[in-house]
């Protein structure tokens, strides 16, 4: 694998910002639909000589269509089809089904197979007249600035084909991170979900800390009147940077507060009973909130990944296939399916270090009984071909 179809900075106008539970970017199966569409063409064209499969996608710029404070609600419009539909009962416009579209710029990295030769200007040129003939992600193509083949044996091409693409950010499997993450949580407790595990990295999440401001003014001024070892203050910072708060009180604080009961009993009441707690807290004690970190480092976030099915596969033109409305056809076997979702990463083109790295970016379709997804080689190797595997890497929400 080492040639590459670079389909380079693709202006996309109304794309889908709505992947299943999530919103900000659209589903890694519309670029893929993208490119197998393209892989069809090819097949019917005087190029069918020559193959591609996987894509990799690189964001270089998204603006989602929102408005209200922290973008908490959709621009929303009526689209001329809607309008043309008659006016109901009580002779008002049809209601408006919410949407989420955004603007984004991203470039496409597709494996190609075969040798181009002198046909490559051709190829490219032919190539780009598709893809704007094409939508991707339900939205409008509305430019495309280059499309360049890259043969990654020559090393120098890396570089170029690297530059090219910056600066961006490839989305990347993560779904290991899940699967880890949630054997971790299920070892501490046997009830944990794999909602529970997947929220972990997707969710702002915050936990109360007793108040401590007077406690930690205590330990300073006591050393300061060099009535207590420095030690003891720093084990005390040291304990309040570990976040969440679980208790762990550093044992030489709770001696110097064990010795301060017994010598200064009537002072220091507010200490005393800020102290009393923070080492028992109540419902009703005083408390900070704390931003819980995520499960992992990185910019992780959730995406969708695939389907699974939850019906059989009814086979085309059969009786129960001709009954569900909707379907794009009847010569296509169909089936209803839920979405899959589990965690993937932007990671910053500049991390890109060699062939290697880019191969790794490529998504490919991997197809199991009733799971129909999308993943990396990289995920797809540690995934393995048993289906428990897959359960406990991808949140089935189904």
């Amino acid at each position: 694998m080492s040639q590459y179809i670079l389909i380079n900075r693709i202006h996309v106008q109304n794309a889908n910002a709505v992947a299943g539970f999530t919103w900000g970017f659209p589903a890694i199966t519309h670029f893929m639909g993208f490119a197998h569409a393209l892989s069809l063409k090819i097949q019917k064209s005087d190029f069918n000589e020559y193959s591609i499969s996987g894509c990799g996608v690189v964001c270089h710029e998204h603006i989602t269509h929102t408005y209200g404070d922290y973008e908490a609600l959709f621009s929303q419009t009526k689209n001329p089809g809607a309008m043309h539909f008659e006016k109901n009962k009580a002779g008002k416009n049809p209601s408006i089904i919410e949407e989420g579209k955004m603007k984004i710029t991203v470039s496409l990295l597709i494996h190609l197979d075969g040798f181009l030769g002198g046909q490559a200007d051709n190829f490219t040129e032919w190539l780009k007249k598709q893809c704007l003939l094409q939508r991707l992600a339900g939205g409008t193509i509305l430019d495309v600035e280059s499309i360049q083949i890259f043969d990654l044996e020559d090393k120098s091409k890396f570089y170029l084909l690297k530059r090219k693409l910056l600066p961006g950010f490839a989305l990347m499997d993560r779904s290991s991170l899940l699967g880890e993450h949630y054997e971790g949580e299920l070892s501490k407790n046997s009830e944990t979900e794999l909602l529970d595990a997947w929220l972990d990295f997707s969710a702002l999440k915050q936990r109360a800390r007793p108040k401590s401001n007077l406690i930690t003014k205590h330990l300073k001024a006591q050393i300061k009147r060099g009535e207590l070892n420095p030690q003891v203050l720093r084990a005390w910072e040291a304990h309040l940077e570990s976040i969440p708060y679980e208790g762990n009180i550093p044992q030489s604080v709770v001696e110097y507060f064990q010795t301060l009961d017994q010598s200064e009993t009537g002072k220091d009441k507010d200490v005393q009973g800020q102290w009393q707690h923070y080492c028992q807290p109540t419902d009703k004690s005083p408390a900070d909130w704390e931003y819980l970190p995520k499960a992992s480092s990185g910019y992780l976030v959730p995406i969708m990944t695939g389907y699974k099915a939850i019906s059989e596969v009814y086979e085309q033109n059969s009786e129960k296939s001709l009954q569900i409305l909707g379907a794009r056809d009847n010569e296509t076997p169909v089936c209803f399916v839920e979405a899959v979702h589990s965690i993937g990463q932007w990671l910053g083109v500049n991390r890109f270090k060699s062939k290697e790295d880019i191969a790794s970016c490529l998504w490919q379709y991997d197809y199991k009984k009733n799971w129909y997804l999308c993943r990396q080689p990289d995920a797809t190797e540690q995934g393995g071909d048993d289906e428990d595997t897959i359960l406990t890497e991808i949140l089935d929400l189904s």
